[in-house]
């Protein structure tokens, strides 16, 4: 969405957490389709790994330097998470994350590279410990609307009702 519009929604996520998953596929797609595509909201996605996976994941989507394929990404690892997030073995499980990568125009050397970052891990983690401070950040997803928790329902009806009331 445009950096001016009138509600920003912010959704600090793990991309292993099924809540997550379902507040992404549920809410996220209809709110991009009714809302962010019309610029009227801006939509953050805000990494918050509650582990390795998630945070190998995150390292992946921010490997893409195409915002829309980035967000497509993520619909996709959102999408496939029972299929990637599976085990304790980082290993299979960074390759899983890597096939879906591939479908969206990444190369398998780039995302060893993204993996492989500190710096990028450390941002990443640097920004949960950040966002932990401000926002008392206590489960996943975490959704702010213009700064202000939402504790509604995570259903598109409700989320979309609380919007309305902003504009």
């Amino acid at each position: 969405g445009e950096s001016n519009a009138e509600v920003t929604v912010k959704v600090f996520s793990s991309l292993t957490c099924p809540h997550c998953a379902s507040f992404h596929l549920k809410v996220f797609e209809n709110l991009k389709k009714d809302f962010i595509d019309k610029s009227i909201v801006k939509f953050e996605h805000h990494g918050f790994p509650l582990d390795l996976a998630a945070l190998n994941a995150e390292l992946i989507v921010r490997c893409s330097n195409d915002v829309n394929k980035k967000f497509q990404l993520l619909s996709e690892i959102y999408k496939k998470q029972n299929e990637w997030a599976v085990g304790s073995d980082i290993i299979p499980i960074n390759e899983s994350i890597k096939k879906i990568g591939l479908n969206f125009g990444l190369q398998e050397k780039d995302m060893n590279k993204c993996l492989e970052n500190e710096e990028m891990q450390d941002q990443v983690l640097n920004e949960r410990i950040e966002a932990q401070k401000k926002y008392s950040i206590s489960s996943t997803p975490t959704i702010l609307i213009n700064e202000k928790k939402y504790t509604g329902n995570h259903n598109y009806k409700s989320f979309k009702k609380e919007i309305e009331k902003l504009l």
